[in-house]
Protein backbone atom coordinates (compact mmCIF):
# COMPACT_ATOMS: atom_id res chain seq x y z
CA UNK A 1 0.00 0.00 0.00
CA UNK A 2 1.33 3.46 -0.87
CA UNK A 3 1.57 5.73 1.77
CA UNK A 4 2.83 8.74 -0.41
CA UNK A 5 1.11 12.13 0.27
CA UNK A 6 -1.59 12.84 -2.55
CA UNK A 7 -0.75 15.73 -4.82
CA UNK A 8 -3.80 17.60 -3.89
CA UNK A 9 -6.94 17.27 -1.89
CA UNK A 10 -10.79 18.57 -1.70
CA UNK A 11 -12.79 19.18 0.89
CA UNK A 12 -16.82 20.48 1.28
CA UNK A 13 -17.60 22.85 3.99
CA UNK A 14 -14.64 23.19 5.40
CA UNK A 15 -13.73 25.82 8.70
CA UNK A 16 -11.62 28.20 8.29
CA UNK A 17 -10.47 28.96 11.80
CA UNK A 18 -7.35 27.59 11.45
CA UNK A 19 -6.43 28.87 8.65
CA UNK A 20 -6.55 32.80 9.46
CA UNK A 21 -4.57 34.21 12.39
CA UNK A 22 -8.05 36.05 14.11
CA UNK A 23 -9.30 32.77 13.94
CA UNK A 24 -12.70 34.10 12.47
CA UNK A 25 -15.08 31.19 12.38
CA UNK A 26 -15.72 31.33 8.94
CA UNK A 27 -15.94 28.66 6.49
CA UNK A 28 -15.53 27.43 2.68
CA UNK A 29 -17.37 25.67 0.54
CA UNK A 30 -14.79 24.05 -0.27
CA UNK A 31 -11.21 23.63 0.76
CA UNK A 32 -8.46 22.64 -1.93
CA UNK A 33 -4.84 22.03 -0.83
CA UNK A 34 -2.12 21.22 -2.57
CA UNK A 35 1.06 20.07 -2.95
CA UNK A 36 2.25 19.68 -6.52
CA UNK A 37 1.95 23.27 -8.13
CA UNK A 38 2.65 21.79 -11.42
CA UNK A 39 -1.21 20.40 -11.08
CA UNK A 40 -2.28 23.98 -10.72
CA UNK A 41 -3.69 24.07 -14.38
CA UNK A 42 -5.04 20.75 -14.11
CA UNK A 43 -7.16 21.45 -10.35
CA UNK A 44 -8.28 24.45 -11.40
CA UNK A 45 -9.90 22.74 -14.32
CA UNK A 46 -11.59 20.20 -12.31
CA UNK A 47 -15.77 20.99 -12.80
CA UNK A 48 -16.34 21.08 -8.68
CA UNK A 49 -13.34 24.17 -9.43
CA UNK A 50 -13.70 25.33 -11.91
CA UNK A 51 -16.36 28.81 -12.78
CA UNK A 52 -15.66 29.17 -9.06
CA UNK A 53 -14.72 32.23 -7.14
CA UNK A 54 -11.31 31.24 -5.59
CA UNK A 55 -9.63 32.91 -2.67
CA UNK A 56 -5.71 31.96 -2.13
CA UNK A 57 -4.97 31.56 1.83
CA UNK A 58 -1.37 30.99 3.03
CA UNK A 59 -1.98 31.51 6.68
CA UNK A 60 -4.09 33.90 6.94
CA UNK A 61 -2.53 36.61 8.69
CA UNK A 62 -2.88 39.44 6.60
CA UNK A 63 -7.20 38.97 5.80
CA UNK A 64 -10.12 39.63 7.78
CA UNK A 65 -12.97 37.12 7.18
CA UNK A 66 -16.30 39.30 7.21
CA UNK A 67 -18.09 36.03 5.98
CA UNK A 68 -17.91 32.83 4.97
CA UNK A 69 -16.09 32.19 1.71
CA UNK A 70 -17.86 30.74 -1.37
CA UNK A 71 -16.37 28.47 -4.01
CA UNK A 72 -13.13 27.37 -3.42
CA UNK A 73 -10.24 28.72 -1.30
CA UNK A 74 -6.97 27.39 -2.05
CA UNK A 75 -3.92 26.38 0.14
CA UNK A 76 -0.07 26.29 -1.14
CA UNK A 77 1.37 23.03 0.49
CA UNK A 78 4.60 23.30 -1.18
CA UNK A 79 7.39 24.14 1.84
CA UNK A 80 10.54 23.49 0.32
CA UNK A 81 13.67 25.93 0.01
CA UNK A 82 16.52 25.31 -2.33
CA UNK A 83 19.53 27.33 -3.45
CA UNK A 84 19.85 27.75 -7.06
CA UNK A 85 23.06 29.91 -7.06
CA UNK A 86 25.64 29.97 -5.26
CA UNK A 87 28.45 32.98 -5.59
CA UNK A 88 30.99 34.38 -3.47
CA UNK A 89 28.86 37.80 -2.12
CA UNK A 90 25.15 35.99 -2.45
CA UNK A 91 23.08 32.84 -2.99
CA UNK A 92 20.12 32.48 -5.17
CA UNK A 93 17.04 31.10 -3.07
CA UNK A 94 13.24 29.80 -4.40
CA UNK A 95 11.25 29.09 -1.90
CA UNK A 96 7.76 27.48 -2.08
CA UNK A 97 4.56 29.59 -1.64
CA UNK A 98 3.74 26.99 1.20
CA UNK A 99 7.06 27.82 3.46
CA UNK A 100 6.10 29.85 6.38
CA UNK A 101 7.84 32.97 6.35
CA UNK A 102 9.80 33.09 10.11
CA UNK A 103 10.91 29.47 9.19
CA UNK A 104 12.31 30.99 6.04
CA UNK A 105 14.11 33.43 7.60
CA UNK A 106 16.03 31.61 10.37
CA UNK A 107 16.53 29.17 7.35
CA UNK A 108 18.63 31.97 5.57
CA UNK A 109 20.72 32.85 9.12
CA UNK A 110 21.07 29.20 9.97
CA UNK A 111 22.36 29.01 6.17
CA UNK A 112 25.23 32.22 6.54
CA UNK A 113 22.83 34.38 4.73
CA UNK A 114 22.01 37.72 5.62
CA UNK A 115 19.23 40.54 4.37
CA UNK A 116 15.90 39.13 5.87
CA UNK A 117 16.47 39.78 9.68
CA UNK A 118 14.91 42.57 10.26
CA UNK A 119 11.39 40.75 8.90
CA UNK A 120 12.05 37.98 11.02
CA UNK A 121 8.47 36.95 13.18
CA UNK A 122 6.32 38.01 10.33
CA UNK A 123 3.50 35.72 10.14
CA UNK A 124 2.32 34.79 7.03
CA UNK A 125 3.53 32.72 4.41
CA UNK A 126 6.43 33.31 1.40
CA UNK A 127 3.39 33.30 -1.19
CA UNK A 128 2.12 36.14 0.58
CA UNK A 129 5.32 37.97 1.22
CA UNK A 130 5.43 39.79 -2.37
CA UNK A 131 1.65 41.06 -2.29
CA UNK A 132 1.78 43.08 0.70
CA UNK A 133 5.05 44.07 -0.11
CA UNK A 134 5.66 42.66 4.01
CA UNK A 135 8.19 45.18 5.68
CA UNK A 136 9.55 45.44 9.26
CA UNK A 137 12.27 47.70 10.97
CA UNK A 138 13.00 49.50 7.97
CA UNK A 139 13.76 46.64 5.65
CA UNK A 140 10.86 45.57 2.96
CA UNK A 141 11.12 42.29 0.82
CA UNK A 142 11.04 43.46 -2.35
CA UNK A 143 14.54 44.73 -1.57
CA UNK A 144 15.74 41.00 -2.02
CA UNK A 145 13.12 39.23 -4.87
CA UNK A 146 14.49 38.11 -7.61
CA UNK A 147 11.70 36.40 -9.23
CA UNK A 148 8.26 35.68 -8.38
CA UNK A 149 6.90 32.58 -10.28
CA UNK A 150 3.19 32.37 -10.88
CA UNK A 151 0.17 31.07 -12.65
CA UNK A 152 -1.37 34.17 -14.76
CA UNK A 153 -5.26 33.61 -14.90
CA UNK A 154 -5.71 36.28 -17.38
CA UNK A 155 -3.77 34.38 -19.81
CA UNK A 156 -3.64 30.79 -18.36
CA UNK A 157 -0.48 30.77 -18.77
CA UNK A 158 2.76 30.40 -16.08
CA UNK A 159 4.79 33.90 -16.27
CA UNK A 160 7.40 35.13 -14.21
CA UNK A 161 7.52 38.27 -13.34
CA UNK A 162 11.12 40.06 -12.47
CA UNK A 163 11.72 42.30 -9.58
CA UNK A 164 10.22 45.36 -11.84
CA UNK A 165 7.67 43.43 -13.35
CA UNK A 166 6.19 43.30 -9.33
CA UNK A 167 5.41 46.65 -9.41
CA UNK A 168 6.46 47.04 -5.78
CA UNK A 169 5.45 49.73 -3.30
CA UNK A 170 5.07 50.47 0.04
CA UNK A 171 2.68 47.64 0.83
CA UNK A 172 1.92 47.52 -2.34
CA UNK A 173 2.57 45.37 -5.53
CA UNK A 174 1.02 44.54 -8.61
CA UNK A 175 -0.20 41.22 -6.99
CA UNK A 176 -2.59 43.39 -4.61
CA UNK A 177 -3.69 45.58 -7.47
CA UNK A 178 -4.97 42.63 -9.47
CA UNK A 179 -5.49 40.31 -6.63
CA UNK A 180 -7.47 38.01 -8.61
CA UNK A 181 -5.22 36.89 -10.86
CA UNK A 182 -2.27 35.65 -10.46
CA UNK A 183 -1.56 32.64 -7.94
CA UNK A 184 1.79 33.02 -6.52
CA UNK A 185 3.51 29.14 -6.45
CA UNK A 186 7.33 30.55 -5.67
CA UNK A 187 9.73 33.12 -5.12
CA UNK A 188 13.25 33.79 -5.42
CA UNK A 189 15.43 35.70 -3.22
CA UNK A 190 18.80 37.28 -4.05
CA UNK A 191 20.39 36.81 -0.73
CA UNK A 192 23.75 38.55 0.16
CA UNK A 193 26.36 36.43 2.55
CA UNK A 194 27.04 40.08 3.83
CA UNK A 195 24.56 43.20 4.18
CA UNK A 196 25.11 46.48 6.28
CA UNK A 197 23.03 45.80 9.16
CA UNK A 198 20.24 47.89 9.79
CA UNK A 199 20.11 49.25 13.22
CA UNK A 200 18.69 52.97 13.00
CA UNK A 201 14.71 51.95 13.39
CA UNK A 202 12.74 51.26 16.21
CA UNK A 203 14.80 50.99 18.91
CA UNK A 204 16.75 48.08 17.62
CA UNK A 205 20.18 48.96 18.92
CA UNK A 206 18.88 49.73 21.84
CA UNK A 207 17.27 46.46 22.24
CA UNK A 208 20.84 44.72 21.49
CA UNK A 209 22.67 46.91 23.70
CA UNK A 210 20.57 45.62 26.59
CA UNK A 211 21.33 41.96 25.08
CA UNK A 212 24.23 43.25 25.72
CA UNK A 213 25.51 42.58 21.90
CA UNK A 214 28.50 44.88 21.37
CA UNK A 215 29.06 43.31 17.51
CA UNK A 216 26.23 42.41 16.23
CA UNK A 217 25.72 40.11 13.30
CA UNK A 218 22.60 39.19 11.14
CA UNK A 219 21.43 36.96 13.92
CA UNK A 220 21.65 39.21 16.83
CA UNK A 221 19.25 41.48 14.66
CA UNK A 222 16.92 39.09 14.22
CA UNK A 223 17.05 38.10 17.93
CA UNK A 224 16.59 41.77 18.22
CA UNK A 225 13.54 42.10 16.27
CA UNK A 226 12.15 38.78 17.67
CA UNK A 227 12.42 40.21 21.93
CA UNK A 228 10.77 43.43 20.05
CA UNK A 229 7.94 41.81 18.16
CA UNK A 230 6.71 39.56 21.23
CA UNK A 231 6.97 42.52 23.52
CA UNK A 232 4.97 44.56 21.73
CA UNK A 233 2.33 42.46 19.35
CA UNK A 234 -0.16 39.76 20.94
CA UNK A 235 1.28 36.13 19.90
CA UNK A 236 -1.89 35.12 17.30
CA UNK A 237 -1.50 31.55 18.58
CA UNK A 238 -3.01 33.36 21.94
CA UNK A 239 -5.07 36.22 20.83
CA UNK A 240 -6.29 36.44 17.58
CA UNK A 241 -4.94 39.17 15.38
CA UNK A 242 -3.74 39.46 11.75
CA UNK A 243 -0.44 42.12 13.20
CA UNK A 244 -1.19 45.57 12.48
CA UNK A 245 -4.10 46.77 11.05
CA UNK A 246 -3.86 49.64 9.38
CA UNK A 247 -1.40 50.84 7.26
CA UNK A 248 0.42 54.22 8.72
CA UNK A 249 -0.50 56.91 6.15
CA UNK A 250 1.85 59.14 3.73
CA UNK A 251 0.57 62.55 3.17
CA UNK A 252 1.82 65.79 1.37
CA UNK A 253 5.03 67.24 3.28
CA UNK A 254 2.58 70.85 3.76
CA UNK A 255 -0.04 69.01 5.57
CA UNK A 256 1.87 67.38 7.79
CA UNK A 257 3.81 70.41 8.61
CA UNK A 258 0.18 71.95 9.74
CA UNK A 259 -0.33 68.82 11.77
CA UNK A 260 2.41 68.83 13.45
CA UNK A 261 1.81 72.31 14.74
CA UNK A 262 -1.67 71.03 16.93
CA UNK A 263 0.18 67.46 17.33
CA UNK A 264 3.72 68.65 18.27
CA UNK A 265 4.27 64.85 19.69
CA UNK A 266 2.76 62.92 16.11
CA UNK A 267 5.01 60.91 15.28
CA UNK A 268 6.65 61.33 11.35
CA UNK A 269 8.89 58.94 9.23
CA UNK A 270 11.02 59.58 5.36
CA UNK A 271 8.34 58.32 3.48
CA UNK A 272 8.78 57.05 -0.53
CA UNK A 273 9.53 61.26 -1.73
CA UNK A 274 11.07 64.08 -0.01
CA UNK A 275 7.53 65.48 -0.61
CA UNK A 276 5.99 63.10 1.83
CA UNK A 277 5.97 61.94 5.46
CA UNK A 278 4.93 58.74 7.20
CA UNK A 279 2.60 58.98 9.98
CA UNK A 280 2.24 56.70 12.70
CA UNK A 281 -0.96 55.30 12.62
CA UNK A 282 -0.96 53.68 15.93
CA UNK A 283 0.16 57.09 17.78
CA UNK A 284 -3.37 58.64 16.71
CA UNK A 285 -5.42 55.15 17.33
CA UNK A 286 -4.09 55.73 20.97
CA UNK A 287 -4.65 59.49 20.95
CA UNK A 288 -7.75 58.35 20.28
CA UNK A 289 -8.55 56.57 23.20
CA UNK A 290 -9.08 53.21 21.22
CA UNK A 291 -6.02 51.66 22.72
CA UNK A 292 -7.16 48.11 25.09
CA UNK A 293 -10.53 48.86 24.09
CA UNK A 294 -13.20 45.79 24.18
CA UNK A 295 -16.80 45.56 22.79
CA UNK A 296 -17.61 41.69 23.41
CA UNK A 297 -15.02 39.78 21.87
CA UNK A 298 -13.98 42.73 19.53
CA UNK A 299 -10.69 44.80 20.85
CA UNK A 300 -8.13 46.71 20.48
CA UNK A 301 -4.50 45.07 21.82
CA UNK A 302 -3.39 46.55 25.12
CA UNK A 303 -0.05 46.29 23.84
CA UNK A 304 -0.05 48.16 21.11
CA UNK A 305 -3.06 50.62 19.39
CA UNK A 306 -2.66 48.95 15.94
CA UNK A 307 -3.68 45.88 16.66
CA UNK A 308 -7.06 44.84 16.32
CA UNK A 309 -7.78 41.41 18.16
CA UNK A 310 -10.38 38.71 18.98
CA UNK A 311 -10.90 37.52 21.93
CA UNK A 312 -12.39 34.23 21.47
CA UNK A 313 -15.60 34.07 19.12
CA UNK A 314 -15.84 37.98 17.95
CA UNK A 315 -17.31 37.39 13.73
CA UNK A 316 -15.16 38.95 11.21
CA UNK A 317 -18.33 41.44 10.90
CA UNK A 318 -17.97 42.58 14.28
CA UNK A 319 -13.92 43.32 13.82
CA UNK A 320 -14.69 45.48 10.57
CA UNK A 321 -17.49 47.10 12.50
CA UNK A 322 -14.94 48.16 15.34
CA UNK A 323 -12.37 48.95 12.74
CA UNK A 324 -14.54 51.57 10.94
CA UNK A 325 -15.54 53.37 14.24
CA UNK A 326 -11.41 53.81 15.03
CA UNK A 327 -10.96 54.92 10.96
CA UNK A 328 -13.76 57.25 11.52
CA UNK A 329 -12.44 58.60 15.10
CA UNK A 330 -8.99 59.82 13.59
CA UNK A 331 -10.09 61.33 10.40
CA UNK A 332 -12.79 63.35 13.15
CA UNK A 333 -9.65 64.36 14.99
CA UNK A 334 -6.86 64.67 12.72
CA UNK A 335 -8.44 64.69 9.35
CA UNK A 336 -6.30 62.08 8.30
CA UNK A 337 -7.83 58.96 6.55
CA UNK A 338 -6.49 55.04 7.70
CA UNK A 339 -7.07 52.14 5.56
CA UNK A 340 -6.22 48.72 6.64
CA UNK A 341 -3.81 47.12 5.68
CA UNK A 342 -5.19 43.45 5.97
CA UNK A 343 -7.32 42.14 2.41
CA UNK A 344 -11.22 42.17 3.33
CA UNK A 345 -13.05 39.22 2.55
CA UNK A 346 -16.67 39.46 2.25
CA UNK A 347 -17.02 42.72 2.48
CA UNK A 348 -15.62 45.97 1.43
CA UNK A 349 -13.79 49.20 3.36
Amino acid sequence: MSTAMPAWSLTENASLKALNTFHVDASAEQLLELHEPSLLPEVLALPQVAGTPLLVLGSGSNVLLADNVPGTVLVFANRTIEELEHRADHTVVRAGAGVNWHGLVMWSLQNGLSGLENLALIPGTVGASPIQNIGAYGVQVDEFIQAVDAWDRATNQWVRLDNEACAFGYRDSVFKREPDRYLITSVELRLPLLHDLRLGYAGIAEEMQAMGVELPVAADVANAVIAIRRRKLPDPDVLGNAGSFFKNPVLPLEQVEVLLQQFPDLPVYPADRDDRRKLSAGWMIEACGWKGFREGDAGVSAQHALVLVNHGSASGAELLALARRISASVLEKFGVPIEPEPRLIGAQW
